[in-house]
Formats: C-alpha cells, sequence, structure tokens
C-alpha cells in the first residue's frame, strides 16, 4: 500500500469512529447544556458530577480498549475462536468491574466534601451521581462492543447507535430537566436519568449487531456466555490493566483541576466544565483517529509488516495534526460564542461565566497538540501491545509533573484558572513528548521483517 492508500484506510475507519466518539460526547454536552439553562448552581453540580462519573467510566475502559487491538490481530489471522474469546472475557471483566464501583457513586458527596467541593456542590452532585451511575453498567461494556465492532472494521453501527442515543438523551432531558410534557421537573435528577436511558439503549443496539449481523453471527458472542475462560480472561487482563491505570491518570489529572476551580469558585468551576466540554468535542476526533490506529496498527503487527506498521502511524499523526490546526483556528475565533452557548441568556452571571469560559480556551489552544500527540501515541502503542511501560510515562507526566505545576502555577503564583491549565498543558506535553519517541523506537528497534 502506498502512502495515500494508508490514509484513504485511516478515514474510512476512522471517520465512523470520529463520528461516533463526537455523538458520545455530545451525550455530556447536551447535559450541561440544558442544565446550564436550568441553574448555575445545578451546573456546577452536573459538571463536576460527570466529571466524576467519567473518571471511574475511564478506568473502566482499559479492559474493554484491550479488546482492540486482540480482536484486530486475531482477526488479522482469521482466528474466530480468539475473536470471541477475548471479547467475551472483555465483557466478563467489565461487568465485574461496574459491580464493585457502584458504591463509588452512591458515597460520592463524602467524597467531594473532601476533595474540598462545596456542600451544595457535593450533596447535588450525589443526587446526579446515584441516578447516573446505573449508566457504569451499559457504559463499560459499550466500551468492549465498541472495541470489538472497530477492530472487525465494522464502525458505522457504532456512529449510527450514539447519534441515536444523541437525540434520545436531548429529548429525554427537555422533558426531565423542566418537567415538560406532564413529567416532573427533576433537574439535574432529570439529567442522571436521561443519561441512563440512552447508555441503555446504545448497548442494546450494539449487542443486538454484534449477535445477530451478517458476517458476525459466526463469532457467537454469547452463546454460552456464561461459561469462563480463565486464560483469555488473563490475556485481556494483563493487556488491559495497564491501559486503565493509564486513562486513569490522564482522568485524574483533569479531575484534578476540576476539583483546583471549585477552590476558586462555583462560577469558575462552572466555567471551567464549559471549557472542558468544548474541547472534549475537538478532542474526540483525536480519539476516533487513536482507535482507527489502533486497528490499523494491530494488524499490520500481526502480519510482521513493519513497512505498513510506518505508514499506518504516519497517516494518523497527519490526520490529527491537520485537525489541531483547525481546532485552533476555531477555539480563537470563537471562544466567547462557544461558551455562551452553554449558559441561559437571561442569567445575569453570564458575562463573568463567558469571560472565565473564553480564557481558558485560549489556553486551551496552546495544549491541543499536545494532548493530540499524546492520545496518539497511546493508541499507536496499544496496536503494538505495548502497554506497561506507557503507563508509567503518563503517570510521571500527569501527576509527577502536571498536577503539581498546575497546583503552583493556579495558587502560589496566583494565576488562578489560567495557571491550573497551564500545568494542566505542560504534563499533557510531557507524556506526548515521551510516548511518541517510545513508539518510533519501537518501530525502529523490533525486527518486524524487512522495511
Amino acid at each position: 500500500m502506498t502512502f495515500a492508500d494508508h490514509i484513504r484506510a485511516t478515514l474510512k475507519l476512522g471517520l465512523p469512529l470520529i463520528g461516533g466518539q463526537l455523538a458520545q460526547v455530545f451525550i455530556g454536552v447536551t447535559d450541561t447544556v440544558m442544565t446550564g439553562w436550568y441553574g448555575v448552581e445545578e451546573l456546577a453540580a452536573v459538571a463536576i458530577g460527570s466529571s466524576y462519573f467519567h473518571l471511574i467510566l475511564i478506568l473502566g475502559m482499559g479492559f474493554g480498549l484491550a479488546v482492540m487491538p486482540m480482536v484486530a490481530s486475531a482477526a488479522a489471522g482469521d482466528d474466530a475462536a480468539q475473536v470471541r474469546r477475548v471479547t467475551r472475557m472483555g465483557l466478563w471483566i467489565s461487568l465485574i468491574f461496574a459491580a464493585c464501583v457502584m458504591p463509588l457513586f452512591w458515597f460520592s458527596e463524602a467524597l467531594l466534601l473532601l476533595a474540598g467541593q462545596t456542600p451544595q456542590v457535593s450533596a447535588d452532585a450525589q443526587t446526579y451521581l446515584r441516578i447516573a451511575g446505573w449508566a457504569i453498567w451499559p457504559g463499560v461494556l459499550l466500551v468492549v462492543l465498541r472495541s470489538h465492532l472497530s477492530a472487525l472494521e465494522r464502525p458505522n453501527i457504532v456512529l449510527w447507535a450514539w447519534v441515536g442515543g444523541v437525540v434520545l438523551n436531548a429529548g429525554v432531558n427537555w422533558v426531565l430537566i423542566f418537567g415538560n410534557l406532564g413529567a416532573p421537573e427533576l433537574g439535574i435528577a432529570g439529567a442522571a436519568a436521561a443519561s441512563v436511558f440512552t447508555h441503555l439503549l446504545i448497548f442494546a443496539i450494539l449487542a443486538l449487531y454484534a449477535a445477530r449481523a451478517e458476517g458476525l453471527r459466526d463469532y457467537a458472542l454469547f452463546t454460552r456466555f456464561w461459561r469462563p475462560d480463565w486464560e483469555a480472561m488473563a490475556q485481556v487482563f494483563r493487556l488491559g490493566w495497564p491501559i486503565a491505570v493509564t486513562l486513569l491518570s490522564e482522568a485524574g489529572l483533569f479531575m484534578a483541576t476540576m476539583i483546583m476551580m471549585g477552590w476558586i469558585g462555583t462560577l469558575e468551576l462552572a466555567a471551567h466544565g464549559i471549557a472542558l466540554q468544548i474541547i472534549s468535542v475537538t478532542f474526540m476526533v483525536h480519539i476516533g483517529l487513536s482507535s482507527a490506529a489502533t486497528v490499523r496498527v494491530g494488524r499490520r503487527w500481526s502480519h510482521n509488516d513493519a513497512l505498513g506498521l510506518r505508514r499506518s502511524a504516519l497517516a494518523a499523526l497527519l490526520l490529527s495534526g491537520l485537525m489541531v490546526a483547525a481546532t485552533i483556528v476555531l477555539l480563537i475565533a470563537f471562544a466567547e460564542p462557544l461558551v455562551g452557548l452553554f449558559v441561559d441568556p437571561a442569567d445575569p452571571l453570564k458575562p463573568r461565566i463567558v469571560a472565565i469560559g473564553a480564557s481558558l480556551l485560549i489556553v486551551a489552544c496552546f495544549f491541543q497538540l499536545v494532548d493530540a500527540a499524546q492520545v496518539m501515541a497511546l493508541g499507536l502503542l496499544r496496536g503494538a501491545q505495548d502497554t506497561s511501560v506507557p503507563m508509567v510515562y503518563a503517570f510521571i507526566s500527569y501527576w509527577i509533573i502536571g498536577v503539581p505545576l498546575a497546583y503552583i502555577l493556579g495558587f502560589p503564583l496566583g494565576w488562578e484558572g489560567e495557571g491550573i491549565w497551564a500545568g494542566l498543558a505542560i504534563g499533557l506535553a510531557v507524556a506526548g513528548l515521551v510516548l511518541v519517541v517510545r513508539f518510533w523506537r519501537i518501530a525502529k528497534r523490533l525486527d518486524l521483517g524487512p522495511a
């Protein structure tokens, strides 16, 4: 394959995955926007509650993401039994994980108070999480099915399932948050219930497709699902737990900045939540491309195709870089209007929230490139089934460098929100650099065949 062929192949796989990732994050954006129209206090509670939920979800995603390179490699070798084994045990581990973390949602108020959040925000966030927490079950299972279908190059169903979820979530939010169509006015509890309904629907769609679609039913994914396969479970766990810790380290970095913003004030916390939602929309492009890179590199890895591996990696990195350039232009040109979409026009606090959020988005422009680089490098390394050393690199970058700098710049040096985000950017920059270097060293060092 020529380099142009690799670009086209990456786009063919990556565009539906990007669309699915964007649709997924728009569910959170919808919750934030519609709760912001309901009230600022509620917006702050949903912002931190949603971050708390996703912190736990991201930890559980590691085992589902481990399924992707394993299925890609098995499918490249026409090993249908191995595809079924690793996917099924990925689902098993995800179910066990969901059962273990449920108490973290039920008793979240105490944990948020311990983290320095105000009593009102902590109580409201717990109200949200005691309902939204039930979405962790379909949430982690969805990651496994998404990885399974993506690795088998069936990404379109993932896209359309999430698009349907966005529509459902917006409609149920409108009914339950504001009490329309005769429903009770539930506020943040309504937003949480909408998220649960949405995740359940998307899981049902993907599970039905994986079980019944032409070309997939031969995998018999759910046949005798109750039978354990300890060898396959161990394989998924060994590859997945470092991914989980890596994801937790990164998500924890963002959660730490969320907590620090809460120390400054409720308005700052609300603006921070809005800015993160906007950034997460653009970041989903890189997540989708990273998943495509995992599949493409995983297939090249299984065939010992060194040249194909390098070209697949370069194609994904080039596409990611082009998106970064477009994102920077967008954020600089439209920072204030984008933040303003999340706040009720009649709210007297809107100008202050918009001003804070817009300043944070300008800072965010400077770490788009490094943030994209680190997530792309992680995807490439997963394709090569290299997860343990990247976990260590990520932890050092995020927690030994990023979090302390965010605190120092934000408080002792008095930069407040901009300082917190600057520390965040530096931690991501270090991760991006060391992870990209590691991938290229592996690509050059390993004897994968003639290049």
